[in-house]
């Protein structure tokens, strides 16, 4: 995976924010935004795009990743209409509805212009407009950094037995994702045996950081890395933990959607997102990565090169998701 400045753009050059976009957006009023993307972070954004081109609402619907998915196939296979842009952060979400006709094509100047190749759709139908990871992480003032995990092997002590939160598969495309990874590393007697940790189970990977910061678990066995930094950087005694084996990297794309209600506000909008302005946002508010090379990283985050990285592979994954949610309801009980 690249994580730089692009050799080369696709083929089409992408379009650019027009004065007559701009107006057919205002015309429209509204923009709806489905995504996977923790509520504070999205509607900040929302709030920003809103500044930025005023007469336009974004009314964001934030849910998990597979809430996600699973709305936009019902309301589309029902005839309803009611999102204009969508992202989540499980790669075969996109594959799948590229294949069902439902994405517009048409990728803004801002992704054309500055992302790698490899994170854009070849027919311009979707892009990752984040990046981020899945952690191991732990309340400072609970654990000293000397007893602290260092491996996902090592949640498995005996130890931390009643002491660990994580998200589900089910619900959340980062820790299906997470989760593919880590079979494949560790094998699902990996899984079977942490399952016997009297894990605490919450659905959304927003949920386990806030579970360590109300203090409710010592330990998070997966979790977004964003939500870590930015409850540390409130004061929170959270650290995070780059696992030996390799951490999981999740991408979330996004995409207009075909039938959109307000096409010319989500091209807009989608436009805004891959802007240097919104994903510098995203990474020093939200604490999310960013594909885009004038995106700074703030101060004492450690830099995606110096992390051993889980790269997903979203084409295994398709094949795989049903085994995965049924060989996790069979560990975990849910």
């Amino acid at each position: 995976m690249a994580w730089s400045v692009p050799n080369g753009a696709l083929a089409q050059d992408g379009y650019e924010i027009t004065p007559e976009l701009i107006e057919a957006a205002k015309a429209e009023g509204a923009v709806v935004f489905y995504t996977a993307t923790d509520v504070t972070v999205a509607e900040k954004l929302a709030k920003t795009f809103e500044e930025e081109y005023p007469g336009v609402k974004v009314q964001v619907e934030r849910s998990g990743s597979e809430r996600v998915f699973q709305r936009i196939g019902q309301e589309i296979s029902s005839g309803i209409h009611a999102a204009d842009v969508i992202e989540t952060s499980d790669a075969v979400h996109f594959q799948l509805f590229k294949h069902e006709g439902w994405l517009a094509s048409g990728l803004p100047a801002n992704a054309t212009k500055n992302w790698p190749k490899e994170e854009m759709d070849p027919d311009g139908q979707f892009a990752a407009y984040r990046a981020h990871l899945s952690v191991i992480a732990y309340r400072t003032d609970m654990v000293s950094a000397e007893e602290a995990p260092k491996s996902f092997a090592d949640l498995l002590d005996p130890k931390w037995k009643g002491k660990l939160v994580k998200a589900h598969p089910g619900y959340s495309g980062t820790i299906m994702t997470a989760t593919h990874a880590l079979t494949k590393a560790l094998g699902w007697e990996y899984f079977e045996k942490l399952g016997q940790q009297d894990v605490m189970q919450v659905q959304s990977s927003t949920e386990p950081p806030k579970k360590l910061a109300q203090g409710e678990r010592a330990v998070q066995a997966d979790g977004n890395e964003y939500n870590v930094f930015r409850l540390k950087e409130e004061g929170v005694p959270i650290e995070i933990v780059y696992a030996e084996e390799g951490t999981p990297l999740v991408v979330g794309n996004a995409a207009v959607l075909k039938e959109a209600p307000h096409p010319n506000a989500a091209k807009l909008f989608y436009a805004y997102l891959f802007s240097v302005e919104a994903q510098q946002l995203n990474s020093d508010f939200g604490g999310l990565r960013s594909f885009h090379p004038g995106v700074k990283e703030k101060e004492g985050r450690t830099p995606i090169k110096d992390i051993k990285l889980m790269l997903p592979d979203a084409a295994a994954l398709e094949t795989e998701m049903q085994t995965i949610k049924s060989k996790y309801e069979e560990y975990f009980g849910t």
